[in-house]
């Protein structure tokens, strides 16, 4: 198709490709923000799609999560090199080469614990809790031998926020807040969904069902593009870190991520080249991969307009 003059085009026509809602938010520097939205924001109650609303940031959770760990490696409370085995000894025995898989691995995705999303139960008989879910990763063979290989795996990160919380003595959520979210003013993020008006939330769809997947609890962040743009802009600016975390951080994870659950995309990543973040998210899904392709697509064409408009 051909390539419209403008982003809030390009949203619509995200629409008619089956997108029931959309969000952008676009921070190009020097420029003030950009705001977009396309469809609906809960598809029942004919609401439409706002660009304030809060969204289930799935998997870009981990870039909070690597900063509060090079935070707590810098003051010395963690260390990139203890094993597994030395900081979850009752899981020694449930998780292969548990002496031999750091912090440093897992924070990587160089541990081989196999990914909880993985297990042939996980989508038939959903897990409830953290131990539930922890469950379908242990007592299996690795998927490699640590640090031999890159393997992503969602396991890792939650055993991550666990330890997290054993160090601190309470919740990973409430030092992410302290010390990421209020120095950089971020009052719209939010480490769950007890903490939100739940109307506040964007409805998520899953293609084939009715469901509305808003209403489910997974424990991971909710914020909204504005402040995702932010603290992405942050993290890749240098000013989310204190003094030498940086280069920890460096050698670690990445400065961009995606996200996908059960209703919810999102993708946020920075472009050196134009000096712009580019937050966007869509509140429908399915797992075969069909509409994650779409949503990189409608991405990349508006990375295209923004940079097209730069050069005019």
């Amino acid at each position: 198709m051909p390539l419209p003059d403008t982003v809030q085009e390009q949203l619509d026509e995200g629409i008619d490709l089956g997108f029931d809602g959309m969000i952008v938010y676009i921070d190009q520097a020097g420029k003030p923000p950009e705001f977009y939205a396309a469809g609906w924001h809960d598809r029942e109650n004919e609401i439409p799609a706002y660009p304030q609303a809060l969204f289930k940031i799935a998997s870009i959770t981990k870039l909070y999560i690597a900063v509060a760990t090079t935070r707590l490696v810098k003051e010395g409370r963690l260390s990139l090199d203890k094993t597994l085995a030395e900081y979850f000894p009752k899981l020694a025995d449930r998780i292969e080469y548990s002496d031999k898989i750091t912090l440093r691995m897992m924070l990587q995705h160089q541990s081989g614990i196999p990914n909880f999303v993985d297990h042939p139960d996980f989508w038939v008989n959903p897990p409830e809790g953290r131990q539930e879910t922890l469950d379908y990763a242990l007592d299996l063979p690795a998927d490699f031998e640590p640090g031999e290989d890159y393997g992503y795996s969602n396991t890792n990160y939650m055993l991550i926020e666990d330890l997290i919380d054993k160090t601190l003595g309470y919740p990973h959520q409430q030092y992410i807040k302290e010390e990421i979210l209020d120095p950089l003013g971020l009052n719209n993020t939010f480490g769950s969904l007890t903490e939100v008006d739940i109307e506040d939330v964007m409805s998520g769809y899953y293609v084939g069902t009715d469901e509305d997947f808003k209403y489910e609890d997974t424990g991971l962040m909710l914020a909204t593009a504005e402040d995702v743009g932010i603290f992405l802009r942050a993290l890749n600016d240098g000013s989310v870190f204190n003094e030498g975390e940086q280069e920890i951080y460096s050698l670690l994870y990445e400065y961009e991520h995606t996200g996908l659950l059960p209703g919810y995309q999102s993708i946020a990543k920075y472009h050196k080249n134009m000096d712009t973040v580019i937050i966007q998210f869509n509140n429908t899904a399915n797992f075969n991969g069909y509409e994650w392709n779409l949503a990189e697509i409608v991405y990349n064409r508006i990375v295209k307009i923004v940079r097209n408009k730069e050069d005019s």
